[in-house]
């Protein structure tokens, strides 16, 4: 029974905040849905006062401007714009409106079969000038009849009119074909010759010689390749004992200097220690009368005591007994405007 009522209370608490989040929600949908108040004072206001988001004007318009008759140019701008999807045209697709002008894919539906006088001169293709003449073609060995056979609708080929100038691709003439080679054409047709200086690049992989093969090294050669011959013990051990003679010896005055640590300057004192202890006679002394004199506080009063004065505010009998001067009554009296 406990579980149940705890089951509800937390039904009814998150119930209660849903309609608290909900009429929150309705408050601010009625908060943005207020016409936005105009920020215009009564010393800004410039016109009348019209409010925004209606469909009043902001100036009234006069009766006479009313029952005033358009002219001709008004009528022609108020004009709507002709309406051409009418008809076969009624619907088309979207292809019709690609960059902004219709397309040419429909179906021609008029009974014209024949073209015009125009249409024709225009599908016509461009002739060559008079003055033009075509060195490729009019060369021999061609004879009027062969460029006849060859070209029997036009007077050059399609491929003369790429880019503008002739192509490169035509017949060789017999005479071309077995003519000899000039020494300037030998000459240019020659590769270009490397450096008198230049040496090609070595091989990853040197190609040893056969002389280098099927030599043999020499005396000399035998010895510097012969290793090292180093014993192989027994050595002697780390610790020996020292000679009676060399316990006996007496090092020389040289040696002697040498061992010789640095000695310091003279004059040179010890750095003292940090903690040192204090001597009986510091421990027996007394204070003499200046030292307790010097080490004995000032006293000084209070700045209330310092600066009280009880007859700050009292008048002087001198001050009481005396008089004004006459200059002073002059300047003390105010000024008449």
């Amino acid at each position: 029974m406990s579980e149940f009522s705890q089951g509800d209370h937390q039904y009814f608490e998150g119930q209660v905040e849903f309609e608290q989040i909900r009429q929150s929600g309705r408050e601010r949908l009625q908060q943005l849905s207020r016409p936005k108040e105009p920020k215009i004072e009564w010393w800004t206001n410039v016109g009348p006062n019209v409010m925004w988001g209606t469909q009043e004007m902001l100036w009234p318009i006069s009766q006479e401007a009313k029952e005033a008759a358009p002219t001709e140019r008004v009528i022609n701008l108020a004009t709507p714009k002709k309406n051409f999807q009418t008809g076969m045209h009624a619907g088309r697709p979207l292809f019709y409106y690609s960059c902004g002008r219709p397309s040419m894919i429909w179906e021609n539906k008029s009974d014209i079969k024949e073209a015009n006088e125009r249409v024709t001169d225009l599908s016509a293709p461009k002739q060559p000038s008079k003055e033009f003449t075509n060195q490729e073609i009019n060369r021999q060995p061609f004879s009027e009849q062969d460029m006849k056979r060859m070209f029997p609708y036009s007077k050059r080929p399609q491929y003369l009119f790429s880019c503008g100038r002739s192509s490169p691709i035509w017949t060789v003439q017999k005479g071309a074909l077995s003519a000899g080679d000039r020494p300037r054409t030998q000459t240019l047709a020659n590769p270009r010759p490397p450096h008198r200086d230049f040496q090609p690049s070595r091989q990853v992989e040197s190609i040893i010689p056969n002389g280098a093969l099927s030599a043999s090294a020499s005396e000399r050669i035998h010895t510097l390749a012969t290793p090292k011959e180093r014993p192989n013990g027994p050595f002697r051990s780390p610790q020996w004992p020292v000679s009676p003679g060399a316990r006996n010896a007496i090092s020389s005055s040289r040696c002697a200097d040498l061992a010789r640590p640095k000695a310091t300057v003279e004059g040179y004192q010890l750095p003292r220690d940090e903690m040192w202890p204090v001597s009986r006679a510091a421990k027996r002394g007394t204070a003499s009368g200046r030292i307790q004199e010097l080490c004995r506080p000032l006293v000084r009063a209070s700045m209330d005591h310092v600066q009280f004065n009880p007859d700050a505010f009292l008048v002087k009998e001198t001050a009481l007994k005396g008089v004004v001067p006459r200059r002073v009554e002059e300047l003390s009296q105010p000024i008449q405007r």
